[in-house]
This record gives structure tokens, sequence and C-alpha cells, in this order.
């Protein structure tokens, strides 16, 4: 059986890890399908899109609500039925048995392909947010495996005509490592951080970023505030961001009980330590904070699929959003003198977690190959 998984970097890496791992038989190659039909192309919209969510959130937002239908909807999917021609060959040339798609744009055109019959495999989209987005819903009677995060997606998309069978409440796919049992003190020790301390794990950058104000006073209330409390800042790839992290950090005199990181891979041993999460509301951190069993602190969500997945949370009780014109320093230092709140947040988290998406994912799409799973 040959598989392509295409859209998605990190959500396709964890379902082409465990589908190595546990189906040796079968081959499996993993597309970033933006890159591979056009690598111009894809640096110039990652690039436009990075620079309008920091500094036009808020016509990112207009682009996000009308692309919902009408014009732009149809000037997307136009322009995917283009780029889907390059994907074709690839398609054709590999001979899949089935695809599985964690963009919206990979779905597209791989549905269109498939109306047009230029191919007939299987079709399985993963939609990697908590609510839907009609760009995930283009050409649904070509697209037989749907995979949501909640049951309130399935049901806008029943209430969308789309058949129930198709629709799958699994989550969204994270690495494995996120479910390994760590030996705690060492990654204290790594770290130089107390194991006697609360502490906080805070994305304050990625390639991104949070919002330069937001995420600087939001550390800065902690540092002023909380001062037997130790956080761990990842900057990500932001330099700007990591620069100004660590110039408070040393203006404060804190580096005892502040460790600001560049990019790390060990995220799962960071988030095993760690007592809460502060973050924006990117659906792969947050499914990852969720299968961390992570109380979740909301700040300064890109507007479009973040605030949604933001609404979402904070309606489920794991999640407070710390909006523009809140008081951080007030809601963090509430937070903090409240472990009930705390507490609360962190058994929502786990009822909203599905640590095994990825696993459950798999065997559903192959059980049609394999009779003993």
């Amino acid at each position: 059986m040959v598989l392509m998984v295409v859209g998605h970097i990190a959500a396709a890496k964890s379902i082409k890890n465990y589908i190595t791992e546990n189906y040796p038989e079968v081959e499996i190659e993993s597309i970033d399908c933006i890159e591979y039909i056009n690598k111009y192309i894809n640096k110039i919209s990652t690039e436009a899109y990075k620079e309008m969510a920091k500094k036009t959130p808020h016509l990112w937002e207009k682009i996000y609500t009308k692309s919902n239908d009408g014009t732009l909807a149809k000037l997307s999917t136009t322009s995917n039925k283009i780029m889907a021609i390059k994907l074709k060959n690839l398609i054709k040339k590999e001979k899949p048995d089935l695809i599985i798609s964690t963009h919206p744009f990979s779905s597209q055109m791989c549905a269109y392909l498939k109306k047009k019959n230029k191919i007939n495999c299987k079709l399985a989209t993963i939609m990697t947010d908590f609510h839907i987005h009609n760009q995930w819903l283009y050409l649904p009677e070509f697209i037989d495996y749907f995979f949501v995060s909640n049951s309130n997606m399935k049901q806008d998309m029943i209430n969308q005509n789309i058949p129930e069978n198709k629709i799958f409440v699994t989550g969204i796919p994270v690495s494995q490592r996120f479910q390994e049992n760590f030996d705690l003190d060492d990654i204290y020790d790594e770290f130089w951080l107390d194991k006697n301390k609360f502490t906080i794990l805070f994305f304050g950058g990625g390639e991104f970023g949070l919002g330069r104000d937001t995420a600087y006073m939001t550390l800065k209330a902690i540092i002023r505030l909380l001062r037997d409390v130790q956080v761990v800042v990842v900057s990500g790839k932001n330099k700007k961001m990591n620069k100004n992290f660590n110039e408070l950090v040393d203006k404060t005199n804190s580096t005892d009980r502040i460790k600001v990181l560049e990019y790390t891979e060990k995220i799962p041993e960071l988030m095993s330590i760690s007592d809460c999460v502060v973050t924006k509301a990117g659906g792969l951190t947050i499914t990852e904070s969720l299968t961390s069993h992570l109380p979740i602190i909301i700040i300064n969500p890109i507007p479009g699929q973040e605030e949604e997945n933001a609404e979402f949370l904070v309606n489920s009780g794991c999640s407070i959003w710390i909006k523009k014109d809140d008081n951080i320093a007030r809601i963090i230092k509430n937070i903090y003198r409240h472990p009930e709140i705390l507490e609360k947040m962190k058994k929502s988290s786990i009822s909203l977690a599905k640590p095994n998406a990825t696993k459950e994912i798999c065997d559903i799409l192959l059980a049609e190959f394999y009779d003993d799973i």
C-alpha cells in the first residue's frame, strides 16, 4: 500500500511517524504541497500572512471571514485548481491508495482532481483547528474521511449536509512524545529549574509572534507580581522578541527564575513539568497543551481561526483569554492566588484532550486495508 500525507507539516509528521513505526509494510511519503508546487509562491504567501497577522490583524480577519464564501473563496479555490496540475503529476507518479490532507489548500486540490477523474484514490482531511471554515469543505462529496477536533465541528458539518459516517471526532494529531513518561528531575536539572516552584511555560515568539506589546507586558507582569514563580519563555525564531525578553530579564534581575529559550525540540519535556501555559491560540500548540493537561492562558490570538479557537477553549472552561483592554497584572495575579481556578481549568483540559488522536486516525484509515486492526 502507498500512502501520501500532504499539508500542515507538524500534523503530517505525526501521522507519518506513527505509520512508519506501526505499519512498516506501508510506503508513505510526506509532502508540503505548496512548497512542492512552487517554493516562490510558498515564500511569498507565508511572508504576506506573517506581516498581515502581525501588523494589520484586522485586515487578515476580514480576509479570513470573507473567504468563508463569496469572491475570495472562489479566488482561493480557483488558484488551487491551477496549482493542482503539478500536484496531479506527483500523485500519478506515486500512485497512492490514500491521500491524507492536513491543510485546506491540499484538501481542495485533491478534491478537485478527484472530481475531474484525474485521481481515484481515497481522500482524507484532518482539520487542524477547533472551528470549521468552509475552505476545508470544498467539494466534500469527493472526500472520504473528515477528522475533527470536537463534536461541535461535527454537528456544524452535519448541518451542512455532510454525511455523518464520514466525520470522526478524533482530535488533532500531535507527536507521540507528549505521552511519554519523562524523568522530571532530569528536566528540572537540564533547564536549571526549581522543582518546588510553580512553573509557567510561556510561548512568547515563534515565527509569527504574539504581538510585541502584549507578550512583553504579560511577562513583565508575571516577573513583577509573581516573585515565587518560574517561567520558561520560548521565543522560537523571533530574534527581536528574544532580544526584548532577555533585556527585560536582565533589567529586572530575574535570571534565576526566568529562562529564555530560542527554538527547542523539548516542548513535550517542558510541558510535562509545567503548571500552565501562556500562548496564542494556534491549533497545534493548543492540542499539545490539552494533551499535556495544562490550563491555557491565551494572549493576542490572530483574528480569524485563532480567535475562534480561543472562543471555543474559553467556553469549554480550560482557558482564560486576556484581551486588549484587560488588566493583565490583575488577571495573572488572580489566577495564581486562586489555585482552584487553575485546577478547574486543568480538569477541563483533561476532558477535552484526545491524546490518542494520531493512533485513532491512522487505525481508522488503514482498517479498510488491514483486516487485523
